[in-house]
């Protein structure tokens, strides 16, 4: 079989096929690429999503610069994963993420997020994917930090859902600024990051998105 030397577009599956070809755990690969290791989680748990353009050019890049024996593998698993059209859907339902609702005060930390094909935005609480053995209060306070530049510790679990927009699993968790500047730590992936009141929280992300939970420990109006 002979090494598949360029994709035309990648997806998540064949992203994946890549990192299944480096042999690559999704931090490793994450850090090989330059994005953030929620965006490997992700082409695991949707694997028809077409990455953005600047992401398509590191997934080139690492490619073109790959050594022959991982062209070699890349090519199988490029095959087998072409073969197939099914989506796991399954892996979306079983994909955990921690959110962290961050407060200060009267402020409520808040991420803004790019769109999946880099058209659009949206605002977000701060999160990360929550592997197996590992506690939604940790990933929380560790995603916060990686992506915002601000330390926190947690006060209580806020509880979990299907978020109805995502279909992800969410466990949510309330926590407390201790220290750090809030900063964008992930210009890839976010925007820019911010602190706003916790009465204009609904302007930024639609209450009929936010975990009702979270409007009541922010004592935000439904």
């Amino acid at each position: 079989m002979l090494p598949v030397e360029f994709v035309n577009t990648w997806t998540g599956q064949t992203a994946c096929a890549l990192q299944a070809a480096f042999r690559m755990s999704n931090e490793a690969f994450a850090e090989h690429l330059g994005v953030a290791v929620r965006t490997v989680a992700s082409w695991h748990a949707k694997s028809g999503v077409t990455p953005r353009a600047e992401i398509q050019d590191a997934l080139d890049t690492a490619l073109s610069r790959a050594p022959d024996l991982v062209k070699a593998r890349f090519a199988q698993y490029f095959e087998a994963a072409n073969s197939s059209a099914d989506t796991d859907a399954a892996s979306a339902q079983a994909l955990r993420v921690a959110v962290a609702v961050v407060v200060n005060d009267a402020d409520v930390l808040v991420v803004c997020r790019r769109g999946e094909d880099g058209a659009g935005i949206s605002w977000q609480f701060p999160a990360g994917m929550v592997k197996p053995g590992a506690s939604p209060e940790t990933v929380a306070v560790r995603e916060t930090l990686g992506e915002t530049g601000v330390h926190c510790a947690v006060l209580r679990k806020l509880g979990s859902r299907l978020h109805p927009v995502t279909h992800v699993f969410c466990e949510y968790v309330l926590c407390e600024y201790l220290t750090g500047d809030a900063q964008n730590m992930d210009v890839v992936e976010n925007v820019s990051v911010v602190w706003i009141d916790k009465s204009k929280l609904t302007r930024f992300i639609p209450a009929q998105q936010i975990f009702p939970p979270i409007l009541e420990a922010l004592e935000v109006p439904e």
